[in-house]
């Protein structure tokens, strides 16, 4: 078994490590922005290359693929690498793939830089949520991983609607010239603010491997693959359901954007408080809230009076996020960094089959909020996963690490 986590690091004072967590932070508001702000500015990418809405849901996608392929193939091919060393050079690739997507002539030049740009996504969350844990006691990783993942819910509610106003008021591929930015000020931070630690302890790819092939990591991956989709159904046609249907000003898309990131920054911390509360069994009353809240909001699209509260609830199926996250760390003890990463692959071929089955439903002409519908499907499909798990660790002991048993 790996050294302790606390025994990775040498011993940092309190403000040495709030500015390693600021700067993991501005990571993943980079990656968030980049993530989503394409989501916010769909009309835009579809009228400036020529295409339509469902293309640019293709885009997203490829994005998300990116990180799925990305995020375990790099996880393990850096394992032998320091992880300042490891952050540098994946913040630095993702700097390069937004400011090439910025530049991108067509559609097909788009979507392979987008899938370019997804490679180091996951991965950068991996090594920085170990970073993250690795400088604090043991009973605070979790808050620690906590802080750096605000960055991401951060920049659902500030970066994504600067990123679309600015978008709409410039051009779009100002966006990815934003979000080039941030990335460049994120290896810039981490350069000065990360110490170097020759003595941090690193496993080899095949432990981590070997580590990752339990049963209980591969459901919980599912159950993000599958539960967290309909979230990203809704919210990657966002913009031209509040235009075709609510039938609000373009300049509204920016505060629906704000919406759904006070609903992921209140999902985030309620979602962390019941899995203290509950352990797993949190993970099916959220999905359950999921279904609900899926289901509710193609009846709210329809007026701007009720759509934002709708957008709001959707945001925070975000919970999902820390709940699984903390599981998939109890169940995945000796694999935590390909564990960490592929967490984030997951997260992405939600985002991959929520766009692809909104845009299935809507050129089918099931109109545009259809999405709901469809996201609820998936939502409850989450929970199928969920009852196969539960089920598997109420006839199956479960343990991880020196016998410390991963069930309630």
């Amino acid at each position: 078994m790996s050294a302790p986590a606390s025994a990775a690091t040498p011993p940092l004072g309190a403000r040495a490590v709030l500015l390693i967590e600021l700067a993991l932070a501005m990571g993943g508001f980079a990656i968030g922005t980049g993530e989503f702000a394409i989501m916010g500015l769909m009309p835009d990418v579809a009228q400036g290359l020529g295409i339509s809405e469902p293309q640019v849901g293709h885009v997203i996608s490829t994005y998300a693929l990116g990180v799925v392929v990305g995020a375990p193939l790099l996880a393990i091919l850096g394992s032998r690498l320091f992880r300042r060393q490891l952050l540098l050079l994946l913040m630095g690739f993702f700097a390069v793939g937004n400011f090439a997507s910025a530049l991108a002539p067509d559609y097909h030049a788009l979507m392979a830089f987008r899938f370019v740009t997804g490679l180091p996504h996951g991965a950068y969350f991996g090594v920085a949520m170990l970073v993250a844990a690795s400088m604090v006691a043991p009973d605070k990783r979790a808050q620690a991983v906590a802080r750096v993942l605000m960055g991401l819910t951060l920049a659902i509610l500030i970066g994504n609607p600067l990123a679309t106003w600015l978008g709409q008021w410039l051009s779009w591929r100002y966006a990815f010239v934003l979000v080039g930015a941030i990335a460049l000020l994120t290896v810039l931070l981490v350069a000065l603010f990360l110490p170097r630690n020759r003595h941090e302890p690193r496993n080899s790819p095949l432990h981590e491997v070997r580590a990752f092939n339990r049963p209980q990591v591969w459901l919980a991956l599912a159950i993000s693959s599958i539960g967290f989709a309909g979230m990203f159904c809704v919210f990657s046609y966002m913009a031209p359901t509040l235009l075709e249907v609510t039938r609000v000003n373009a300049g509204w898309i920016p505060f629906a954007l704000a919406a759904f990131g006070l609903g992921g920054i209140v999902g985030n911390m309620v979602g962390g408080w019941l899995f203290d509360r509950l352990r797993f069994q949190a993970v099916a009353w959220l999905l359950l809230w999921s279904t609900l809240v899926l289901l509710v909001f193609p009846l709210a699209a329809h007026s701007a009076w009720t759509i934002f509260p709708a957008v709001f609830a959707v945001g925070t199926m975000v919970s999902l996020s820390p709940a699984l996250q903390t599981h998939l760390m109890d169940v995945a003890a000796g694999a935590q960094t390909l564990a960490a990463a592929s967490n984030h692959a997951a997260f992405n071929i939600a985002n991959a089959l929520g766009p692809w089955l909104g845009g299935l439903a809507i050129n089918a002409g099931f109109g545009w909020t259809s999405t709901g519908y469809i996201g609820a499907v998936t939502a409850v499909g989450g929970l199928l996963v969920f009852a196969w798990a539960w089920k598997l660790r109420e006839t199956k002991e479960c343990t991880v690490g020196d016998g410390v048993s991963c069930c309630d």
